[in-house]
């Protein structure tokens, strides 16, 4: 995944700040859940999306009937969230395998094509 180095800095302004100061940078959404938990919950907006504008990371909690709990759980998924978009993957450095191993390799490869040849000759038999 690559990750533009705007919004990797921002992500990284985000984990700074604590949850209040987090909770007004983002947009808070409150939406009726649907799925299982009765009438409460088909009747109340206990759904929460929460959508970081500098780094367009949304995400969304329905598994409570609680509203302030679905908050928190959003809450975490989004922290969870912006430390993913942090990381930074490591560079890979191409190499080559040394003579021993091509040597290895082809002997392994040329015992093969000997034990295969040797199937097909019929006058063993």
């Amino acid at each position: 995944m690559t990750v533009s180095p705007s919004r990797r800095q921002a992500a990284l302004a985000a984990l700074a700040l604590d949850d209040d100061a987090l909770l007004r940078a983002c947009e808070v959404e409150y939406f009726i859940a649907s799925g299982p938990g009765g009438q409460h919950r088909n009747t109340t907006a206990s759904g929460v999306r929460m959508t970081h504008p500098p780094t367009e990371l949304s995400v969304t909690a329905t598994e409570r009937r609680s509203q302030v709990q679905n908050k928190g759980a959003a809450l975490e998924r989004l922290r969870a969230g912006l430390q993913a978009l942090t990381y930074v993957p490591k560079k890979r450095h191409k190499t080559q395998p040394t003579k021993g191993s091509q040597r290895r390799r082809l002997d392994a490869k040329k015992r093969v094509g000997e034990k295969k040849a040797q199937r097909n000759n019929k006058d063993g038999w």
